[in-house]
């Protein structure tokens, strides 16, 4: 689950990491407001107002129709107000959004913390994830920060270092002096980058964070070390466990088709073909859409039902599938284990009828227990419902019906 930079730092904030201060507006009137009170706090002159997407590259997205950038310095508070008017309401398209872009519905204003100070400013780019390769977590670190990591990977791979650690031990201290060297910190801006890097890997570890990517993480002028921005990305399957991150989803920032299904516990992910699919267990699916590319359709989603898929959950998923304006056919594969085929049909049989007006064919192929029954009560429906029982069967079906 993806949060939002002002989210993302108000955890990091709770776990001891130092942060660039800021306040959200929903409106130009509470960004000016909450400009005020980021300037009391923090004694900041001149200040940065970010819109918060769930993307990526803001800083370098823009507006369409017009010039504004996704994260601008407001110099007065008329700039903020300025600023936050030409966001607000409107849609930003970063290299993440592709060309449709995303709706900005809150901005971030927060403190400018490249002030002048006795040293220079030090930008760095620092995240933390899983290493599926090793089992183990791993700090992701580069002097070379502000940019994106995927430039600097391709450019400079020599740059990007790695500190792997055992999750049953967790960071230990040399680990993080390790990376507060290897990133040429000395004195204060050592003893700083080592208490920000073992608070960052407490954060991404207590809240079971799929990954915490902080870029940049700099080095002010006076050796503080800060995160100026912050991409969280929350694992679901641990969410129980954490209901008050849980309450952070911003659903205006997900797929509505997406969110629809979860409501019915179903695991869908849209996609750009002309065939929807329904299906129960995950590799079953991606066999299906396997399937369906071989009989020369494209797949327009992933849908898996679940080992209990029953009437209900078929007519959701009928429902989610059928508002893809590009679904030219739809395709039920399931495997009759723990569900029994017979019901499976006849929730199929009921979910069309409930529909009322369907007007693309549906292939309905059902192996397993009552496979045989399945296939009878298809075939008598007098529905405008085709049944295999061989994948190759339903896989020619689709090709004949598609064309």
């Amino acid at each position: 689950m993806n949060i939002h930079e002002y989210q993302a730092k108000q955890i990091l904030k709770g776990y001891g990491v130092a942060i660039q201060e800021g306040v959200v507006a929903d409106t130009p009137e509470q960004a000016v407001e909450a400009g005020k009170q980021v300037q009391q706090e923090t004694g900041s002159g001149w200040l940065v107002v970010k819109a918060q997407i769930h993307a990526g590259g803001r800083g370098k997205g823009q507006i369409i129709g017009s010039e504004q950038r996704g994260v601008a310095l407001a110099k007065s508070l008329d700039d903020v107000k300025t600023i936050a008017h030409n966001l607000l309401g409107n849609v930003l398209v970063t290299k993440q959004t592709g060309a449709a872009g995303k709706k900005v519905n809150k901005v971030l204003v927060a403190q400018d913390v490249f002030y002048p100070g006795p040293s220079e400013p030090k930008e760095f780019y620092m995240s933390v994830l899983l290493d599926r390769q090793t089992g183990k977590n791993v700090i992701v670190y580069t002097t070379e920060g502000g940019m994106d990591i995927e430039e600097v990977a391709e450019n400079s791979p020599e740059k990007i270092q790695k500190e792997f650690i055992d999750p049953t031990v967790g960071l230990q201290p040399f680990q993080a002096r390790k990376i507060a060297y290897n990133l040429n910190l000395q004195d204060k801006a050592a003893k700083e980058m080592v208490k920000f890097v073992t608070a960052l890997y407490k954060a991404y570890d207590a809240t079971d964070s799929s990954m915490f990517e902080i870029n940049p993480v700099l080095k002010t002028s006076d050796d503080r070390i800060i995160a100026v921005d912050a991409k969280v990305n929350l694992d679901e399957n641990a969410l129980y466990r954490h209901p008050d991150l849980e309450a952070l989803r911003d659903e205006s920032e997900e797929d509505p088709t997406e969110v629809e299904a979860k409501k019915f516990n179903l695991n869908y992910v849209k996609l750009d073909g002309n065939v929807g699919c329904m299906v129960n267990g995950a590799g079953l699916a991606m066999a299906t859409m396997d399937i369906i590319k071989l009989s020369g359709g494209e797949p327009a989603n992933f849908l898996d039902v679940g080992g209990t898929a029953n009437a209900e959950t078929v007519e959701a998923g009928f429902k989610i599938i059928l508002k893809d304006p590009h679904v030219k056919a739809i395709l039920i594969n399931i495997f009759g284990g723990i569900v029994r085929c017979d019901r499976v049909a006849n929730g199929v049989v009921e979910a069309y009828k409930n529909l009322g007006n369907v007007n693309v064919p549906i292939i309905v192929r059902l192996q397993g227990t009552n496979a045989e029954e399945a296939k009878q009560i298809i075939d008598n429906s007098g529905l405008k419902v085709y049944s295999a029982i061989k994948l190759k069967d339903a896989a020619d079906l689709v090709k004949e019906l598609i064309k």
